[in-house]
């Protein structure tokens, strides 16, 4: 899976390793994939890959089969974003963010797929977000990567499925990871704003998204390709 060292990315490295896959996390910052090796059972591996670097990842992908042999999940889980106002933002930042969340996810599901699965089943999982949606101010590329990755999975899967690839996608509402306290900290009405528009009324556990990939990667969800399943507390249909 590409990224996997922090948050909602570390809780699906920890799901499909406790589900018995042997798991690689892979991304740029060497340091942040080697602080959570410990913290995924099994024998998790790191992987250096740049995803921005559109031209390196034949031979990443290379490298990692010639090491691991074929790969039959991918977890298509890395990104960023740029948050600025539309009006004083550049092209450069909404690539630099399709780059990763498209540009680079369709060419190392490309190199996925090339590989000889013969009769094995394989999964692709795709990380998409609740804001596909219902759109979010100040974050334009997100936003639309986001927006893109529906119908990637929508394409993937009708062409993939004649071949034993499934292509399903998550979208995670509002989770309670480091980063969205970070965001909200000391903003009590922003808090009770968002909580307010969740029909669970509380945030998301990481963990609970990292389950629903294991689940859509598993032979349990071996009639299910096409879809984009939202772990959101119902917060994207119940405002």
């Amino acid at each position: 899976m590409t990224g996997g060292g922090t948050g909602i990315g570390l809780a699906i490295a920890q799901a499909l390793a406790n589900a018995g896959a042997r798991v690689i996390i892979a991304g740029r910052r060497a340091d942040v994939l080697d602080a959570a090796l410990p913290h995924i059972n099994g024998a998790a591996q790191a992987h250096a890959l740049d995803l921005a670097d559109l031209a390196s990842l034949p031979a990443r992908f290379a490298e990692l089969t010639a090491r691991v042999g074929t790969i039959d999940i991918l977890v298509n889980n890395a990104g960023n974003t740029i948050k600025k106002p539309f009006e004083d933002s550049e092209m450069e930042d909404f690539d630099a963010v399709m780059d990763v969340y498209v540009r680079g996810a369709v060419e190392l599901t490309r190199h996925f797929v090339r590989q000889a699965f013969g009769s094995t089943p394989a999964s692709v999982v795709f990380s998409s977000s609740m804001t596909a949606d219902i759109g979010q101010p100040l974050v334009l590329g997100y936003t639309t990567a986001k927006a893109v990755i529906s119908g990637l999975v929508r394409g993937f899967s009708a062409e993939l499925a004649g071949r034993n690839i499934r292509v399903n996608g998550v979208a995670p509402g509002w989770i309670d990871t480091a980063l969205y306290r970070k965001a909200t900290a000391g903003d009590v009405p922003r808090q009770q704003e968002t909580l307010s528009r969740i029909p669970m009324a509380r945030l998301g556990l990481a963990e609970e998204v990292g389950n629903t990939v294991a689940f859509l990667a598993s032979p349990g969800a071996s009639y299910i390709t096409g879809q984009i399943v939202f772990v959101d507390g119902g917060g994207a249909t119940g405002f």
